[in-house]
């Protein structure tokens, strides 16, 4: 017999079985909060992205690392589109790697005086000056050859704590139908790596377990041609889902509106390209601001328009709470914070290379940097432990 635990548990008893306490609704088994808006995780990665720009300080680098992969490993729910970060993570270094063999062995000559090695040099004709092949490798062209490196490693590995987090599905989902075509390929570009990844995985488990080599020239032709068959499949399927519930079909609309949207989302767009050149200018900062929310205000409103093209219903759709806000005003302090500093500590921000500097760690842009931990205490991701089967 099924008992009610006491009223202040609020609970089913543990006598009963898995598969029951599933059956009923959530708010009555403790459901866990829903998942965090998908625009919210892309926002906040790309503000720490924005963030890794402005600074080429190595230890400010690392902790915007150190950041993103732990609010990854804390956050990350289990599915297959989400076990991407450590991939980007190895682009990262090879970005990084290929960035200094090309520093020592094509780099530009530096007035650096501290010489690791004297590489053989090739003498180059008049047209190529500024380059070289071999000659005095200096730590000061190692250094500024790791510190572009790392910073664009950053960024990468930002992308990917995005993908890592945000399911693109939802994703899709929530874009405006006006865009909803364009999204669809970027979204589609999107989850080709996650979902690569995971069949590569999945193929070199099978043939492990068969006692077939999975590594070497042979294993990758034997594990490459299964992938690009499994794609294609994907494809295909994908394209008949698309078609069989109405993909593309739009309504008609009066002419006046189509010229009206056109109008509004073209000089949005324009709007906010001159914006953005005019904060960027010295000279450009008295218009810059006004144009920018007027070019955001102008594309906001085409696309608005443009979605009546594009009517579409959406299942449960996701909202934008309290938690996405916070998330997302997380990474935007980070990135402001951050460039507010590049303008007030230069210095520190980007560490001198020629005369040689060790660089140091700022504190208050490190306790900047710290807030991008934020989704970290506000979004976790559910721990449930697998149910276990009950005896038949």
């Amino acid at each position: 017999m099924l008992e009610r635990t006491a009223p202040r548990t609020g609970g089913w008893s543990s006598a009963a079985p898995s598969w029951l306490i599933a059956q009923f609704p959530a708010p009555l088994r403790g459901a866990a909060a829903p998942p965090l808006h998908p625009g919210a995780w892309w926002l906040w990665a790309l503000a720490l992205g924005t963030a890794a720009t402005r600074t080429t300080n190595p230890l400010l680098l690392a902790l915007l690392i150190a950041t993103s992969a732990y609010v990854v490993a804390t956050c990350r729910p289990n599915a297959p589109w989400a076990r991407s970060y450590s991939v980007f993570f190895k682009l990262a270094l090879a970005v990084l790697l290929i960035r200094l063999v090309f520093a020592v062995l094509l780099g530009s000559p530096l007035p650096g005086t501290h010489v690791i090695v004297t590489l053989p040099e090739i003498p180059l004709p008049d047209w190529a000056q500024g380059i070289r092949l071999g000659g005095k490798v200096t730590v000061e062209t190692v250094l500024i050859a790791f510190y572009d490196g790392l910073r664009l490693a950053t960024l990468l590995i930002c992308v990917g704590a995005a993908n890592s987090l945000a399911n693109p599905t939802r994703l899709l989902k929530s874009l405006p139908g006006a865009l909803y075509e364009i999204g669809v390929a970027v979204v589609v570009a999107l989850t080709y790596a996650p979902n690569l990844i995971a069949d590569v995985q999945r193929l070199r488990a099978a043939r492990r377990l068969r006692g077939r080599p999975d590594t070497g020239f042979r294993g990758l032709l034997q594990v490459a041609l299964p992938v690009l068959e499994g794609a294609l499949e994907r494809s295909v399927a994908l394209a008949a889902a698309m078609d069989a519930r109405g993909y593309g079909r739009t309504v008609d609309v009066p002419s006046r509106v189509r010229r009206t949207t056109t109008a509004l989302t073209l000089g949005g767009l324009l709007g906010v390209c001159a914006g953005t050149y005019g904060l960027l200018t010295a000279d450009g900062g008295t218009y810059g601001l006004p144009v920018l929310l007027a070019g955001v205000v102008a594309a906001l409103a085409g696309l608005r328009l443009g979605s009546r093209r594009s009517p579409r219903t959406r299942y449960r759709p996701d909202r934008w709470d309290a938690r996405a806000w916070l998330v997302a005003g997380s990474g935007a302090a980070v990135a402001a914070l951050l460039t507010l500093a590049a303008d007030r500590m230069p210095e520190a921000l980007n560490p001198g290379v020629i005369p040689l500097v060790a660089p140091t760690l700022p504190l208050w842009p490190a306790a900047a940097v710290l807030l991008g931990l934020l989704p970290a205490f506000i979004s976790p991701a559910t721990r449930t432990p697998a149910a276990s089967e009950e005896p038949s």
